[in-house]
């Protein structure tokens, strides 16, 4: 026990300091290529803290392990909204970006719905007896067809993201920053340390729940979750602390995209996922998770430090309702 504990302390460390340093590298490069921070978060950012999403995932579809590999990614999607961007909003009111709001909120949440009505097996639930409906009991599917539709709509909204950041460059300035090559290392170097540092935390917390006598669904959904998404937290919050919110957003909603639609579409299109009743209802949380945080964004183009913390409430009060159903 005392070894997990290390194991995660010094997880922490790395993805502290790491999110420090890939912050730092990603917004410089931003500024010295013209293109806008939110672009790099969507991105560069996102794709780059949702790594271990993505290592956790695969892994788990290729050894056939269907609920940590599905559970990860909802699980991981819902800590991004009401835990990452709650965070932030209560440390400092997120600004979000008017094409955040009216493109890739809207995909994020499309996009759920659509993979909600595509696997479940509708037949399937007719057969199981409302008297003894269990959350175990198996519920659809994400066929491989779902998953190489979800791959090409990555591949799709990715062109999209491109065009726009080349048909929108920011202006040039005056402000000295990096050179590309010394962003790069600096990139490189921390999001490598936050890939580590997530995995190393992901390991310690899961072997401790596994000594609690957890089950495989709630590790996925809890603990793998909530570690594989730390690097989305600590790079948010940094980002926020620097005044980088359009990254800070931009990486949540960017990560939210990736792993739906890349990480999801790559784990259903290597191997074929059974869906239980519990994801089912996780996804339809997940759900209104982002249209709950649509409203907030859309109601003064902000977050603010209330809206943050009700967030962060709201996922508190979900976790204790999965640990106890």
């Amino acid at each position: 026990m005392i070894i997990y504990i290390a194991v995660l302390v010094i997880g922490f460390i790395a993805l502290i300091k790491g999110a420090d340093w890939f912050v730092k590298g990603s917004s410089d490069i931003a500024k010295n290529l013209r293109i806008p921070s939110v672009i790099i978060g969507l991105t560069i950012v996102a794709l780059g803290t949702s790594a271990p999403e993505l290592a956790v995932s695969v892994a788990a579809a290729i050894q056939g392990a269907n609920e940590i590999s599905v559970s990860n990614v909802v699980g991981s999607n819902i800590f991004n909204l009401m835990v990452v961007l709650g965070i932030c909003a209560s440390i400092h009111p997120l600004e979000v970006d008017k094409k955040i709001l009216k493109r890739d909120m809207p995909v994020s949440i499309l996009a759920t719905i659509v993979t909600l009505g595509f696997c479940v097996e509708y037949p399937l639930l007719q057969k199981i007896q409302l008297s003894r409906l269990r959350v175990t009991d198996e519920a659809g599917m994400i066929h491989r067809w779902l998953g190489v539709a979800l791959i090409i709509s990555f591949a799709i909204y990715l062109y999209l993201l491109i065009c726009d950041a080349r048909k929108n460059p920011i202006e040039e300035d005056d402000v000295q920053y990096l050179p590309i090559w010394k962003c790069l290392v600096l990139a490189i170097v921390g999001l490598v340390l936050i890939i580590g540092g997530g995995q190393a935390v992901v390991n310690g917390a899961r072997e401790i729940a596994r000594m609690a006598g957890m089950s495989e669904t709630l590790i996925g959904l809890t603990i793998v979750a909530v570690g594989t998404s730390l690097p989305e937290l600590v790079t948010s919050i940094v980002a926020s602390q620097k005044g980088e919110t359009g990254l800070a957003i931009g990486n949540a909603v960017g990560s939210n995209i990736f792993n739906l639609l890349l990480i999801l579409g790559l784990s259903g299109t290597i191997h074929p996922m059974t869906v239980n009743l519990a994801t089912i209802i996780d996804i339809i949380v997940l759900i209104l998770s982002s249209i709950m945080t649509l409203i907030y964004a859309r109601t003064s183009a902000r977050i603010n430090r209330p809206e943050g913390l009700s967030m962060v409430i709201l996922y508190v009060i979900y976790v204790v309702y999965a640990i106890l159903r």
